[in-house]
């Protein structure tokens, strides 16, 4: 396991005879290596040991400052993962005998982690289709309390400034020119290059409002799924920069924007979908989905190039080479169809308490990629005030004038929308389908349709479990049955009925609610977008998303 020639000889020797010292005791080493560190792994603890490197982006090449680097890494790395990293060992006694924690001078450096196997990894789970929605929804949440709780980076800093996000994204092209693929990478990059210039003015300009709203904050900054692991049934995420404050220092949509495009890629833009719709759902930043487009480009981009120098990196073996010449090619590829305009759309549901409209509006936002608005969050985020009636008449009505406000800024950022709500009242459908006709695009009701005792059963069981957003009880339930006011004739012809009654398999609703995306096809052109009709909905991605 000869370390690489990137780092000095001595130090390489160092890390040689440390490995055998850890074996000496009996317990096999496994021994992985970045461009930037070594980790040795030895039963239940691995070792990462920083390379005495000065590039561009870090300095790693004295003593103290690698010590600094470690003790960091355990710093950020614990915000996240504090189950991973147990502090910083000092590797002490003659560099021909080093000994970990050992006394004397330390002579290097290593952090201190529990070990994982490599099956924890996202990117080992979702190769072989062992990642779960419940895993999504965890980092999810997890990523949601890490940014609402991050520090946020002083008015007057430099990171997250409209100059700093441009220049980022041209440097990461200047930086892949020299290793994209022949022609074809070439006229990628070019077009990447026209498409950001096009989108300068109002990328500044949302760029500037964020880092005044406070969104620029100390993030993971590297959220790929190599990066992501599963221990013990929790979700954490670990490796975070922590050698270049401007690579942190970033937008936390730019932080998700990496996780989001990665599943993307891997074959699973259901899981993306449900990773951004749980994510807003816990924090509600709607407004950075306006930049989230771009910062799926840049991140694609970002693994484009990792994979492209790691594939003519000397001595990659020929099958590395050519697997992340691959990876390379397909993160490229994403990026160029990353950038098309998005297929902005509204779905509208329908039905009362416990008629399994939630349910079918999850589903439809892993088929579309969209957003779910839904009526039982935002009707608490309006007003937590104690003693509030949530569903009485005043709440409801500005319930209702903020999904439809949520819905434009949401279909104007070039996302499809699913409105999670009621709707039981005829003047609030026409309402909320205005909206749509007002912006051109297409719009389906989709009715959730189940008989009234399992309604109740539903809601009662709900009730029982608690954990839902949903505080509709047995007595919500019956008053909306009482005061629901049927779809009109014009209503009834353009609906699509999911009956939810049979509780249904995943696989059964999704075929289920297929029709759904079909009817938003079968929107008149007239009352269409262009970007709607042009763009990637279609039967392929219906098949696509129906193999994940």
């Amino acid at each position: 396991m000869p370390p690489s020639g990137d780092a000095p000889a001595a130090q390489q020797a160092l890390v040689r005879r440390l490995a055998c010292a850890l074996a000496a005791g009996g317990t096999p080493v496994q021994y992985f290596e970045t461009h930037i560190s070594w980790v040795l792994v030895c039963g239940a603890h691995a070792y990462k040991l920083k390379k005495a490197l000065r590039l561009p982006f870090l300095d790693y090449a004295t003593l103290a400052a690698r010590r600094r680097q470690c003790e960091r890494e355990c710093r950020l790395n614990r915000r996240l993962a504090p189950g991973l990293y147990l502090g910083v060992s000092a590797v002490a006694g003659d560099p021909a005998r080093p000994r970990l924690d050992g006394a004397g001078a330390p002579i290097e450096y290593a952090v201190r982690m529990r070990a994982f196997a490599q099956s924890a990894l996202w990117s080992y789970r979702i190769a072989r289709g062992l990642l779960t929605g419940t895993e999504v929804d965890r980092l999810a949440a997890l990523l949601a309390r890490f940014h609402r709780d991050a520090a946020r980076a002083p008015p007057d800093s430099p990171w997250g400034t409209p100059r700093q996000v441009a220049d980022t994204f041209g440097a990461t092209l200047d930086a892949l020119a020299g290793a994209a693929p022949g022609d074809v990478g070439r006229g990628v990059l070019a077009g990447l290059r026209a498409w950001a210039a096009r989108q300068g003015p109002a990328l500044a300009a949302l760029a500037a409002d964020r880092k005044r709203g406070g969104m620029v904050r100390e993030c993971h900054g590297d959220l790929h799924c190599g990066n992501i692991l599963t221990r013990d049934g929790t979700v954490m995420a670990f490796d975070c920069i922590e050698f270049d404050d401007s690579l942190r220092w970033i937008d936390v949509m730019d932080d998700l924007a990496f996780v989001h495009m990665d599943l993307a890629c891997r074959g699973r833009p259901d899981l993306a979908a449900r990773l951004l719709n749980r994510y807003l759902e816990e924090g509600g930043d709607y407004a950075g989905l306006a930049l989230l487009r771009h910062y799926r480009v840049h991140r694609a981009l970002v693994r484009a190039r990792v994979m492209l120098l790691r594939a003519g990196a000397p001595g990659t073996p020929a099958p590395e080479r050519a697997a992340c010449r691959r990876a390379g090619r397909a993160y490229l590829a994403f990026a160029h169809h990353a950038s098309r305009y998005g297929a902005p759309a509204m779905v509208v549901m329908y039905g009362p308490a416990g008629s399994g409209k939630t349910t079918v509006a999850r589903m439809l936002v892993e088929l579309l990629g969209a957003v779910q608005l839904r009526s039982d969050v935002e009707r608490k985020r309006l007003d937590r005030a104690a003693g509030v009636d949530l569903y009485g008449d005043d709440m409801t009505r500005r319930t209702y004038e903020r999904l439809g406000e949520l819905a434009r800024a949401v279909t104007g950022a070039g996302w499809p929308v699913v409105i999670d709500a009621a709707c039981l009242a005829a003047v609030q459908r026409p309402r909320l389908r205005a909206v749509a006709r007002d912006l051109g695009l297409p719009c389906v009701l989709v009715v959730a349709q189940a008989g009234r005792d399992l309604m109740r059963a539903r809601v009662a069981a709900r009730r029982r479990a608690g954990g839902d957003a949903s505080d509709a009880g047995p007595e919500v339930l019956e008053r909306q049955l009482q005061a629901a006011q049927p779809l009109s004739r014009g209503e009834r012809r353009h609906a699509v009925v999911v009956d939810t009654g049979a509780a249904p398999g995943a696989q059964d609703l999704r075929a289920a609610c297929l029709p759904v995306v079909a009817a938003l096809r079968r929107v008149p052109v007239q009352y269409a977008s262009r970007a709607f009709q042009a763009a990637h909905i279609d039967t392929a991605h219906i098949e696509l998303v129906g193999r994940t």
